[in-house]
């Protein structure tokens, strides 16, 4: 039985783009999978603590290898927490808007907060070395207009490799990207490209 974590990262609900596509998939991932389990974290219900003096010294304790203090042990167990899901699923899920050419606010304040070293990735003399390993993930990226390769504005679309980026990092190199582009042209341009993308969500379904 695997584990599949899904982190939905858009506010808007029954009119997101992403989370609709990403529900498509769910469900044909449920009937594809029903021995897997689904773990639903959805960051604008989340508590993060604020990137604070008392974090960045809690992050750089681990770092040069001191003792934290009460006040960062706290803090540093609440990051763990937050990473925990992300360590224990086998496959990765993430619906997410392109907001300002990149990632929610909140997306990113979440992976500042778990992004640390002993937690999803250390380093030595080598480099880095991801702590997630073997994982896959499959970002499913609303985006309003056009970002393909032909595209004038693609150099513009730093959400697809941020993200990757970010995966990668941690160990994750079985990516799978689902865009849902063109949403800002008009009801009928944003239907057909939820639809289309719909339709590779339920295909993909099946062998993820």
């Amino acid at each position: 039985m695997a584990k599949l974590l899904y982190v939905e990262a858009s506010p808007r609900k029954q009119r997101s783009a992403s989370i609709e596509v990403a529900q498509a998939f769910l469900v044909a991932y449920r009937k594809e999978h029903p021995a897997d389990s689904i773990e639903t974290i959805d960051i604008w219900r989340l508590d993060i603590p604020e990137f604070d003096g008392v974090a960045f010294e809690a992050k750089y304790a681990g770092i040069e290898g001191r003792e934290r203090t009460p006040d960062q042990k706290r803090v540093w167990q609440t990051f763990q927490a937050l990473a925990q899901p992300f360590r224990d699923a086998d496959k990765i899920v993430f619906s997410v808007p392109m907001w300002n050419w990149n990632i929610p606010y909140k997306l990113k304040h979440l992976i500042d907060a778990i992004s640390m070293k002993d937690i999803l990735f250390t380093f030595d003399e080598r480099g880095l070395i991801g702590l997630l390993v073997g994982k896959k993930a499959l970002l499913i990226l609303a985006k309003g207009v056009d970002y393909s390769p032909q595209s004038p504005t693609h150099s513009w679309d730093m959400q697809t490799p941020y993200l990757k980026v970010w995966l990668e990092s941690n160990g994750i190199t079985d990516i799978t990207v689902l865009a849902i582009e063109k949403s800002l042209y008009g009801p009928e341009v944003d239907r057909a490209s939820r639809d289309a993308a719909k339709d590779r969500a339920t295909a993909l379904a099946k062998t993820f």
